[in-house]
């Protein structure tokens, strides 16, 4: 009967353990997207959300406010993205050639996929196809910010002239390598 007893007191003691435990456990953050429809109110609930620890959703809390930002899409619009991207890089979510890259990707005519050494040979001519695959797809990243989030169709029509000239050029320095 005594052995009985010291096991009750540590069976009983564990379950107090356990009870203060899940008592203590810290609850996991809300990493909803963004209720708003407007910008602004959409960026404060994004950069609530990443400072309460949901840093791991941010590309598609990104997707989330380009998507809001197309709903009322104006000039204004680029500020807005800019400030979001500084303020990713103060608190440390981004690198400021992270900031960098996701602000020209979508609302620079600079292409970001596009190396300075698309004319070399032994680079781009083996790669061609995916060069312009990968331009492709950050031409239609820059359709959506340039047109539809701050409808700057100037900006995305130069884009898509600069897309197809580097296409031509692409193309002639291949041949000439093949010719060599």
């Amino acid at each position: 009967m005594k052995q009985t007893r010291p096991y009750a007191l540590r069976l009983s003691g564990l379950l107090a353990a356990f009870a203060l435990l899940g008592g203590c456990a810290t609850p996991q953050p809300d990493c909803a997207s963004p209720q708003s429809r407007n910008l602004d109110t959409a960026i404060d609930q994004v950069q609530a959300a990443l400072s309460a620890g949901c840093e791991a959703y941010y590309d598609r809390y990104f997707d989330d406010l380009l998507t809001t930002a197309e709903g009322d899409p104006k000039p204004e619009n680029r500020r807005a993205f800019s400030e979001f991207l500084l303020w990713s890089t103060d608190r440390g979510l981004l690198s400021k050639r992270q900031a960098e890259h996701y602000y020209n990707r979508y609302f620079n005519v600079k292409f970001m996929s596009l190396r300075s050494d698309y004319n070399n040979c032994a680079h781009a001519c083996p790669n061609k196809q995916k060069v312009l695959f990968d331009m492709e797809r950050e031409l239609s990243d820059k359709e959506r910010g340039l047109l539809k989030v701050t409808e700057d169709s100037n900006a995305y029509y130069r884009a898509d002239r600069l897309f197809k000239e580097v296409e031509l050029v692409l193309e002639a320095t291949c041949k000439a390598c093949a010719a060599r």
